[in-house]
Protein backbone atom coordinates (compact mmCIF):
# COMPACT_ATOMS: atom_id res chain seq x y z
CA UNK A 1 0.00 0.00 0.00
CA UNK A 2 1.14 3.39 -0.69
CA UNK A 3 2.79 4.59 2.14
CA UNK A 4 0.91 7.86 2.63
CA UNK A 5 -2.51 6.05 2.87
CA UNK A 6 -1.06 3.62 5.36
CA UNK A 7 -0.84 6.50 7.54
CA UNK A 8 -4.20 7.49 7.04
CA UNK A 9 -5.95 4.58 7.41
CA UNK A 10 -3.37 3.77 11.15
CA UNK A 11 -4.59 5.43 14.09
CA UNK A 12 -2.49 4.31 16.45
CA UNK A 13 -4.06 4.10 19.32
CA UNK A 14 -4.75 1.18 21.44
CA UNK A 15 -8.47 1.85 22.19
CA UNK A 16 -10.93 -0.68 20.60
CA UNK A 17 -12.88 0.16 17.60
CA UNK A 18 -16.37 -0.10 18.58
CA UNK A 19 -18.84 -1.81 17.42
CA UNK A 20 -20.23 -1.38 13.57
CA UNK A 21 -23.53 -0.47 12.51
CA UNK A 22 -25.35 -3.11 10.07
CA UNK A 23 -27.99 -0.28 9.27
CA UNK A 24 -27.83 3.61 9.48
CA UNK A 25 -29.17 5.61 11.88
CA UNK A 26 -30.10 9.45 11.81
CA UNK A 27 -32.08 10.95 8.74
CA UNK A 28 -31.26 7.86 6.80
CA UNK A 29 -33.46 5.06 9.15
CA UNK A 30 -36.65 8.05 8.67
CA UNK A 31 -39.62 7.98 6.17
CA UNK A 32 -38.41 4.40 5.18
CA UNK A 33 -35.18 3.27 5.43
CA UNK A 34 -31.53 3.02 3.45
CA UNK A 35 -31.06 -0.84 2.57
CA UNK A 36 -28.45 -0.49 -0.78
CA UNK A 37 -27.87 -2.85 -2.89
CA UNK A 38 -29.91 -6.00 -1.12
CA UNK A 39 -31.89 -7.85 -3.15
CA UNK A 40 -29.53 -7.71 -6.17
CA UNK A 41 -26.62 -9.78 -6.85
CA UNK A 42 -22.81 -8.94 -5.58
CA UNK A 43 -20.21 -8.28 -7.34
CA UNK A 44 -16.13 -7.28 -7.12
CA UNK A 45 -14.64 -4.93 -9.06
CA UNK A 46 -11.33 -3.95 -9.62
CA UNK A 47 -11.30 -2.14 -12.73
CA UNK A 48 -12.55 1.18 -13.70
CA UNK A 49 -14.57 -0.32 -16.46
CA UNK A 50 -16.08 -2.24 -13.65
CA UNK A 51 -16.79 -0.26 -11.07
CA UNK A 52 -18.19 2.63 -13.97
CA UNK A 53 -20.28 -0.36 -15.33
CA UNK A 54 -21.83 -1.68 -11.20
CA UNK A 55 -22.55 2.20 -10.63
CA UNK A 56 -24.39 2.37 -13.65
CA UNK A 57 -26.84 -0.80 -13.56
CA UNK A 58 -30.37 -0.41 -13.14
CA UNK A 59 -31.76 -2.74 -9.53
CA UNK A 60 -30.20 -3.16 -6.70
CA UNK A 61 -26.43 -4.44 -6.13
CA UNK A 62 -23.57 -5.14 -3.70
CA UNK A 63 -20.56 -3.30 -5.42
CA UNK A 64 -17.16 -4.58 -3.45
CA UNK A 65 -14.72 -2.37 -4.42
CA UNK A 66 -10.79 -4.05 -4.50
CA UNK A 67 -7.62 -2.68 -4.76
CA UNK A 68 -6.90 1.19 -6.20
CA UNK A 69 -9.66 2.15 -8.66
CA UNK A 70 -8.68 5.40 -10.85
CA UNK A 71 -11.68 7.44 -12.10
CA UNK A 72 -11.80 10.91 -13.15
CA UNK A 73 -14.76 13.65 -12.62
CA UNK A 74 -17.66 12.77 -10.69
CA UNK A 75 -19.45 9.48 -12.08
CA UNK A 76 -23.66 8.99 -11.34
CA UNK A 77 -24.84 6.13 -9.25
CA UNK A 78 -28.22 4.98 -10.00
CA UNK A 79 -30.52 3.91 -7.13
CA UNK A 80 -30.12 0.88 -4.90
CA UNK A 81 -26.49 -0.15 -4.84
CA UNK A 82 -23.88 -0.65 -1.66
CA UNK A 83 -20.66 0.50 -2.57
CA UNK A 84 -18.59 -0.93 -0.03
CA UNK A 85 -14.53 -1.30 0.09
CA UNK A 86 -13.05 -4.65 0.99
CA UNK A 87 -10.22 -5.26 3.54
CA UNK A 88 -8.61 -1.81 4.29
CA UNK A 89 -7.10 -0.77 1.33
CA UNK A 90 -10.10 -0.13 -0.82
CA UNK A 91 -9.65 3.07 -2.84
CA UNK A 92 -11.22 5.32 -4.89
CA UNK A 93 -8.56 8.15 -6.74
CA UNK A 94 -8.58 10.72 -8.84
CA UNK A 95 -12.62 11.10 -8.86
CA UNK A 96 -15.49 10.59 -6.82
CA UNK A 97 -19.84 9.52 -6.78
CA UNK A 98 -22.45 11.75 -7.80
CA UNK A 99 -26.15 11.08 -6.70
CA UNK A 100 -28.98 12.92 -9.73
CA UNK A 101 -31.94 12.16 -8.92
CA UNK A 102 -30.83 8.65 -6.82
CA UNK A 103 -31.86 7.26 -3.97
CA UNK A 104 -31.83 4.27 -1.46
CA UNK A 105 -27.31 4.11 -1.57
CA UNK A 106 -24.58 3.01 0.91
CA UNK A 107 -21.28 4.11 0.46
CA UNK A 108 -19.00 2.51 2.55
CA UNK A 109 -15.08 1.27 4.13
CA UNK A 110 -13.56 3.72 1.25
CA UNK A 111 -10.65 6.07 0.64
CA UNK A 112 -11.47 8.87 -1.17
CA UNK A 113 -7.74 10.64 -3.11
CA UNK A 114 -7.25 13.23 -4.69
CA UNK A 115 -10.85 13.62 -6.31
CA UNK A 116 -10.57 16.39 -9.17
CA UNK A 117 -14.31 17.75 -7.82
CA UNK A 118 -15.94 16.25 -5.35
CA UNK A 119 -15.64 13.21 -3.70
CA UNK A 120 -19.26 12.84 -2.62
CA UNK A 121 -21.86 14.58 -4.38
CA UNK A 122 -26.02 14.02 -3.35
CA UNK A 123 -28.30 16.36 -5.02
CA UNK A 124 -30.73 17.00 -7.19
CA UNK A 125 -33.21 15.38 -4.68
CA UNK A 126 -31.55 12.28 -3.96
CA UNK A 127 -32.63 10.65 -0.77
CA UNK A 128 -31.87 7.95 1.73
CA UNK A 129 -28.35 7.72 1.44
CA UNK A 130 -25.40 6.72 4.05
CA UNK A 131 -21.82 7.80 4.15
CA UNK A 132 -20.28 6.04 6.87
CA UNK A 133 -16.78 4.87 7.87
CA UNK A 134 -14.63 6.44 4.65
CA UNK A 135 -11.77 8.19 4.62
CA UNK A 136 -11.17 11.65 2.36
CA UNK A 137 -8.32 13.18 1.66
CA UNK A 138 -7.32 15.98 -1.00
CA UNK A 139 -10.21 16.85 -2.89
CA UNK A 140 -10.02 19.73 -5.28
CA UNK A 141 -13.01 20.90 -3.70
CA UNK A 142 -16.11 19.55 -1.31
CA UNK A 143 -15.55 15.78 0.56
CA UNK A 144 -19.24 15.71 1.12
CA UNK A 145 -21.56 17.96 -0.79
CA UNK A 146 -25.06 17.90 -0.04
CA UNK A 147 -27.17 20.05 -2.19
CA UNK A 148 -29.84 20.93 -4.51
CA UNK A 149 -33.16 19.22 -2.56
CA UNK A 150 -31.15 16.47 -0.85
CA UNK A 151 -32.89 14.64 1.51
CA UNK A 152 -32.66 11.98 4.49
CA UNK A 153 -28.91 11.24 4.42
CA UNK A 154 -26.62 10.30 7.19
CA UNK A 155 -22.87 10.95 7.58
CA UNK A 156 -21.24 8.67 10.20
CA UNK A 157 -18.23 7.64 11.41
CA UNK A 158 -16.24 8.88 8.22
CA UNK A 159 -12.40 10.68 8.32
CA UNK A 160 -11.92 13.82 7.13
CA UNK A 161 -7.79 13.86 7.16
CA UNK A 162 -6.61 17.66 6.55
CA UNK A 163 -9.39 18.13 4.16
CA UNK A 164 -10.43 22.19 3.22
CA UNK A 165 -13.96 22.55 2.64
CA UNK A 166 -15.34 19.04 4.33
CA UNK A 167 -19.22 19.12 4.33
CA UNK A 168 -21.55 21.60 2.50
CA UNK A 169 -25.02 21.34 3.18
CA UNK A 170 -27.02 23.72 0.94
CA UNK A 171 -25.32 24.98 -2.12
CA UNK A 172 -26.55 28.77 -2.61
CA UNK A 173 -27.95 31.23 -0.98
CA UNK A 174 -30.64 31.73 -3.85
CA UNK A 175 -31.41 28.10 -3.13
CA UNK A 176 -34.47 28.97 -0.52
CA UNK A 177 -36.93 27.71 -3.32
CA UNK A 178 -35.83 23.79 -3.72
CA UNK A 179 -33.70 23.49 -0.55
CA UNK A 180 -36.37 24.70 2.27
CA UNK A 181 -37.89 21.67 4.04
CA UNK A 182 -35.38 19.05 2.78
CA UNK A 183 -31.39 18.10 3.76
CA UNK A 184 -32.36 16.86 6.62
CA UNK A 185 -28.79 15.46 7.94
CA UNK A 186 -27.53 13.36 10.71
CA UNK A 187 -23.68 13.94 11.40
CA UNK A 188 -22.30 11.66 13.95
CA UNK A 189 -18.92 10.07 14.82
CA UNK A 190 -16.42 11.99 12.27
CA UNK A 191 -13.01 12.77 12.86
CA UNK A 192 -12.61 16.48 11.37
CA UNK A 193 -9.26 15.72 11.78
CA UNK A 194 -6.96 19.12 10.65
CA UNK A 195 -9.81 19.89 7.88
CA UNK A 196 -10.00 23.90 7.68
CA UNK A 197 -14.10 24.42 7.47
CA UNK A 198 -17.34 23.43 6.61
CA UNK A 199 -18.16 20.70 8.83
CA UNK A 200 -20.57 21.34 7.68
CA UNK A 201 -21.93 24.71 6.42
CA UNK A 202 -25.38 25.01 6.34
CA UNK A 203 -27.98 26.76 4.39
CA UNK A 204 -31.53 26.48 4.98
CA UNK A 205 -32.39 22.69 6.75
CA UNK A 206 -33.89 22.64 9.27
CA UNK A 207 -32.29 20.27 11.41
CA UNK A 208 -29.10 19.11 10.62
CA UNK A 209 -27.90 17.11 13.66
CA UNK A 210 -23.96 17.18 14.65
CA UNK A 211 -23.48 15.16 17.36
CA UNK A 212 -20.70 13.04 18.56
CA UNK A 213 -18.50 14.16 16.56
CA UNK A 214 -14.50 14.79 16.99
CA UNK A 215 -13.28 18.49 15.99
CA UNK A 216 -9.68 18.60 15.89
CA UNK A 217 -7.36 21.41 14.87
CA UNK A 218 -9.96 22.99 12.35
CA UNK A 219 -8.23 25.89 11.48
CA UNK A 220 -10.92 28.36 10.05
CA UNK A 221 -14.33 26.92 12.06
CA UNK A 222 -16.20 24.14 12.98
CA UNK A 223 -19.82 24.48 11.85
CA UNK A 224 -21.52 27.38 10.31
CA UNK A 225 -25.02 27.68 10.18
CA UNK A 226 -26.73 30.46 7.83
CA UNK A 227 -29.29 31.50 5.48
CA UNK A 228 -31.95 30.38 8.81
CA UNK A 229 -30.77 27.06 8.77
CA UNK A 230 -31.52 25.60 12.19
CA UNK A 231 -28.33 23.21 13.55
CA UNK A 232 -28.14 21.01 16.72
CA UNK A 233 -24.44 20.95 17.31
CA UNK A 234 -24.75 18.50 20.63
CA UNK A 235 -22.29 16.34 22.53
CA UNK A 236 -19.02 16.85 20.61
CA UNK A 237 -15.36 17.39 21.08
CA UNK A 238 -13.98 20.42 20.03
CA UNK A 239 -9.60 20.45 20.54
CA UNK A 240 -8.11 23.34 19.22
CA UNK A 241 -10.84 25.61 17.10
CA UNK A 242 -10.80 28.92 17.41
CA UNK A 243 -14.34 29.64 16.12
CA UNK A 244 -16.21 26.16 16.84
CA UNK A 245 -19.63 28.02 15.46
CA UNK A 246 -21.06 30.86 13.34
CA UNK A 247 -24.56 31.05 13.07
CA UNK A 248 -26.72 34.42 14.47
CA UNK A 249 -23.79 36.88 12.94
CA UNK A 250 -23.99 34.79 9.70
CA UNK A 251 -20.97 33.62 7.46
CA UNK A 252 -19.17 35.38 4.61
CA UNK A 253 -21.72 36.48 2.38
CA UNK A 254 -24.75 34.63 3.87
CA UNK A 255 -27.02 35.91 6.42
CA UNK A 256 -27.91 34.49 9.67
CA UNK A 257 -28.66 30.81 11.10
CA UNK A 258 -30.07 29.48 13.73
CA UNK A 259 -28.08 26.90 16.07
CA UNK A 260 -28.29 25.28 19.36
CA UNK A 261 -25.48 23.68 21.24
CA UNK A 262 -25.86 21.95 24.11
CA UNK A 263 -23.17 18.99 25.81
CA UNK A 264 -20.35 19.88 24.40
CA UNK A 265 -16.62 20.32 25.36
CA UNK A 266 -14.21 22.90 24.34
CA UNK A 267 -10.42 22.59 25.20
CA UNK A 268 -8.47 25.38 23.76
CA UNK A 269 -11.62 26.60 21.66
CA UNK A 270 -13.38 30.07 20.91
CA UNK A 271 -16.70 30.10 21.73
CA UNK A 272 -19.58 28.82 19.61
CA UNK A 273 -21.66 31.40 18.50
CA UNK A 274 -25.24 30.44 18.76
CA UNK A 275 -29.25 31.47 19.25
CA UNK A 276 -32.47 30.62 18.14
CA UNK A 277 -34.91 27.69 18.45
CA UNK A 278 -34.36 24.44 16.07
CA UNK A 279 -36.33 21.42 14.91
CA UNK A 280 -35.51 18.52 17.72
CA UNK A 281 -33.96 15.75 15.85
CA UNK A 282 -36.15 13.36 18.28
CA UNK A 283 -39.27 14.54 15.97
CA UNK A 284 -37.71 12.40 13.67
CA UNK A 285 -35.77 9.45 15.35
CA UNK A 286 -34.47 8.17 19.09
CA UNK A 287 -30.70 8.15 19.55
CA UNK A 288 -28.40 7.91 22.25
CA UNK A 289 -25.32 10.23 23.22
CA UNK A 290 -22.13 8.97 23.73
CA UNK A 291 -20.53 11.16 26.64
CA UNK A 292 -18.24 13.80 25.21
CA UNK A 293 -15.30 13.67 27.15
CA UNK A 294 -15.33 9.90 25.46
CA UNK A 295 -15.78 11.35 21.95
CA UNK A 296 -11.89 11.74 20.81
CA UNK A 297 -10.57 8.42 21.84
CA UNK A 298 -14.18 6.61 20.53
CA UNK A 299 -13.76 8.39 17.36
CA UNK A 300 -9.98 8.05 16.69
CA UNK A 301 -10.29 4.32 17.28
CA UNK A 302 -13.40 4.27 14.89
CA UNK A 303 -13.65 6.21 12.10
CA UNK A 304 -12.74 6.21 8.79
CA UNK A 305 -12.11 3.28 6.18
CA UNK A 306 -10.59 0.24 7.37
CA UNK A 307 -12.63 -0.48 10.47
CA UNK A 308 -15.72 -1.81 9.83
Amino acid sequence: MHAVLALLMASGLAAAAPAVAAAPDGFASVNGTTTGGVGGPTVTVDTTGELLDAIDTVGPMIIQVSGTIAITSKQGVRPNKTIVGLGTSATISGGGFDFYRSSNVIVRNLTFVDAEDDAINVGQQSHHIWIDHNTFARPVDGSVDIVRGADYVTVSWNHFAGTDKSMLIGHSDGAASTDIGHLRVSIHHNWFDGSRQRHPRVRFADPVHVYNNYFDGNELYGVASTMNAGVLVEGNAFAGVPYPCFSTGGYADSGPGRLVQRGNVFTASGACEAGGAVIEPRTYYSYTLDPPASVPSLVQAGAGAGKL
